[in-house]
């Protein structure tokens, strides 16, 4: 009686816990190699970024004034201190968010209604796009120096021009509202950026839904309110998120059109810190200054990002 030769014996399966750990090493090897090229420009922003605000986390710890020779030592926490006991200091912070809410709100409304606008067929669209979206596209200095020049003149001035036949004087507008002239020219300029977003978004927006109510007797005014804005409210947040954030570090606008004044009457805090450390020469307080303001935007900025982001989410969740 002859036996039949044993085969080949098969291979053990691997273990489970080989695999996946082999497995974790190919994707560790392969986010690092998508990663990698990335490396340079992150040492750059933490070089650029990080090491700076450390620099200022120091300086916020000591008393220097540059105009004291050896006045330098540590103090600790009392800049900050002196700072929340700064009613300048508070005057200032309460100018900017009044600059940034007011600023964000007239553009969005702007914008909103520039987008519905645009949004419709005419002739010659395309030009009065580019024409709109002009101004977000000069530099800050120049428009700063347009509008105080060439707008707001009291002499010269366009604004009292086209006021002049209803009775309108000269008015100083700069000196005499300074806050509101530069967000006049900081609405000008964000505009077109809240615009730009809007209308995306209403072009995203299906066609056959808004034509399904028209079909069942909804007005314009109802298509509007019960259509139109639910759709556009996640981008209305965007600009108004972006807007904000970029704001707080407006600076050029209030140096070139008031300096500050009269007073600290249309002063923000990056101004007010520039003055403080480059005028002042109090380089601890402007640094402790620095920090709370950097510290405040992060985490209302990063409050609102996140908001937003879950917003985004559960709008692509649900879709």
């Amino acid at each position: 009686m002859t036996t039949a030769a044993p085969g080949p014996v098969a291979a053990a399966p691997a273990p489970r816990a080989a695999i996946v750990e082999r497995a974790h090493r190919v994707s560790r090897a392969e986010g690092w190699r998508r990663r990698g090229p990335l490396l340079p420009a992150l040492l750059f922003t933490i070089v650029v970024t990080q090491v700076p605000f450390v620099f200022t986390l120091y300086y916020s710890t000591q008393s220097w004034n540059l105009v004291r020779p050896g006045s330098r030592h540590f103090i600790g926490l009392r800049n900050y201190a002196d700072v929340f006991a700064d009613s300048q200091f508070r005057e200032v912070a309460l100018n900017t968010v009044v600059m940034i809410v007011g600023t964000v709100l007239v553009s969005v409304v702007l914008g909103l209604l520039l987008a519905l606008l645009l949004d419709r067929a005419f002739l010659g669209r395309g030009i009065v796009r580019t024409l709109l979206i002009t101004p977000f596209l000069v530099t800050p200095v120049a428009a700063a120096l347009i509008w105080k020049t060439t707008m707001l003149d009291p002499v010269f001035g366009l604004v009292n021009f086209v006021l002049k036949p209803f009775g309108v004087g000269r008015i100083d507008w700069v000196s005499r509202y300074p806050l509101p002239a530069v967000m006049a020219d900081l609405v000008w300029q964000w505009t077109p950026f809240m615009m730009l977003l809007i209308l995306a978004g209403l072009q995203s927006m299906p066609r056959d839904i808004v034509e399904a109510a028209r079909v069942d007797g909804a007005g314009a005014l109802s298509i509007f309110r019960e259509l139109t804005l639910p759709h556009l409210r996640r981008f209305i947040e965007l600009g108004a998120v972006l807007g904000a954030i970029y704001l707080v570090n407006t600076f050029d606008a209030v140096y070139m059109m008031t300096s500050g004044g009269p007073g600290i009457a249309s002063s923000n805090l990056p101004f007010y810190i520039y003055q403080r450390a480059f005028l002042g020469f109090d380089i601890g307080q402007a640094a402790a200054m620095g920090v709370i303001t950097v510290i405040a935007t992060t985490i209302v900025s990063t409050l609102a990002l996140r908001l937003l982001f879950k917003s985004f989410s559960g709008t692509q969740e649900g879709a």
